[in-house]
């Protein structure tokens, strides 16, 4: 009897909770959504943060475009530089110790690996979405999901010194005559070079011709299709042997002696990235130029990978909307701008890639237009496990290796490496 009796007392009591808080709670929460829905944002955060990457003109950019956003918004912006490649395996520790930023500036091809480990969120572009360009989108895509807000896109294009060079090259067998005609070892003087034993510059010869890493379609990657010694690689990998073989091309180049001798004015053509076009110009002045990469034998435009950086959103901010307010206003036609003045890289947006000052440069055009042929990176995380083989196989191929047994092995190792990943298929 008392036992029954306290059960229905404990009843009641529960009964009258659900009361007091049931429909307060559910509608609170109901409320949220529909503030979500219509586009209502939740209160102002005092302050979000922005890890940027540790570079002295994109901080002093960016320094700008926050300053603007607080302007607009009263909100503080914490802009923490972080080495962008160093980005990843901070936040991992100082996200969920509650030190992490709200936002992160990353490639676009470490994306699977940060949906990988859990790191970001997926963003909503909404109704700017159709504000960027094409590839931008392409390379923010995985899984169904757009994982941040595009800010730079960036490829490799033809500088070319005018004082050795009089007619503009716009084909590889103009290049080939250039190599001929000016290479002297002896001098240190060289009619073309480039970083040819690393597949990100490298992959346009391959891809022009047929290769590809990954299978692609819309997006969606099969790592277990590798198309890097088909048909399509073997004349690549060929073209790449005889530039070795003749000597073009000294073995064993890095970076730094090769804008060294560029800016010195000892080399005729190179390949290389914007990033190098203030050095460039401060070292050659009225004599640099610029071309897309020149067409190849089979009349191609050849097809370079394009890189995308953008922000993206911590899995661990506690201010998902406004750090995505934030990524937008960043990304807009007015910071892109800035962004591009201070920083000296191509906006990801088109009405800013359509701009006069971008399109008519006689410098970036170049590179601009050579996004319009390139294709993105693939951004799956198999791709971490491509780079190191395939560039041990392109410098064994410096070396007079032959070429379909060296790109045989790279492709078998690829695969060996990526099955010991344990990374699945997206």
């Amino acid at each position: 009897m008392k036992k029954g009796l306290f059960y229905l007392l404990a009843m009641i009591l529960f009964v009258s909770v659900l009361a007091a808080c049931g429909p307060d709670d559910a509608q609170k929460s109901e409320g949220e959504k529909e503030a979500t829905e219509s586009g209502e944002m939740p209160e102002k955060p005092e302050k979000l943060k922005l890890w940027v990457n540790a570079e002295e003109k994109q901080e002093e950019a960016l320094k700008e475009m926050t300053a603007g956003y607080t302007e607009e918004t009263g909100i503080e912006i914490e802009m923490v530089p972080v080495d962008m490649l160093e980005q990843i395996e901070k936040l991992d520790v100082e996200g969920p110790a509650g030190n992490g930023p709200d936002v992160i500036f990353q490639p676009h091809d470490r994306i699977g690996d940060l949906v990988l480990r859990g790191l970001v969120d997926p963003v909503d572009l909404g109704d700017i979405e159709k504000e960027y360009t094409d590839t931008a989108l392409e390379a923010m895509q995985y899984d169904g999901e757009y994982w941040g807000y595009p800010a730079v896109a960036e490829t490799y294009a033809m500088y070319y010194n005018k004082s050795r060079v009089e007619e503009t090259p716009e084909t590889m067998e103009q290049i080939m005559e250039i190599a001929e005609r000016d290479t002297d070892s002896d001098k240190d003087e060289f009619g073309f070079l480039m970083e040819a034993a690393n597949l990100y510059f490298v992959y346009p010869f391959f891809s022009g011709n047929g290769a590809y890493v990954f299978a692609n379609e819309d997006g969606n990657y099969d790592i277990t299709d590798i198309g890097l010694n088909n048909e399509g690689a073997l004349k690549g990998g060929e073209l790449v042997s005889e530039w070795f073989d003749k000597e073009y091309i000294p073995q064993d180049l890095t970076p730094d002696i090769m804008n060294g001798l560029f800016q010195e004015g000892k080399v005729s053509t190179i390949i290389n990235g914007p990033w190098t076009v203030r050095d460039y110009s401060e070292a050659l002045g009225e004599d640099l130029a610029t071309v897309p990469l020149p067409k190849l034998e089979n009349g191609e435009n050849p097809k370079s990978f394009v890189g995308v950086k953008s922000y993206m959103l911590s899995y661990y901010s506690e201010n998902k909307e406004w750090a995505q307010d934030l990524m937008a206003y960043l990304t807009n036609f007015e910071s892109s701008m800035t962004y591009y003045d201070i920083a000296g890289e191509l906006p990801a947006r088109k009405d800013a890639m359509e701009d006069p000052i971008i399109a008519d440069d006689p410098i970036y055009s170049a590179f601009a237009e050579q996004t319009q042929y390139g294709e993105p990176m693939p951004s799956v995380p198999a791709m971490q496990q491509v780079w190191e083989p395939f560039n041990d196989g392109l410098n064994f191929i410096s070396k007079g290796e032959p070429v379909k047994e060296v790109l045989d092995e790279a492709v078998e190792t690829i695969k060996e490496q990526i099955e010991a990943s344990g990374v699945k298929e997206k």
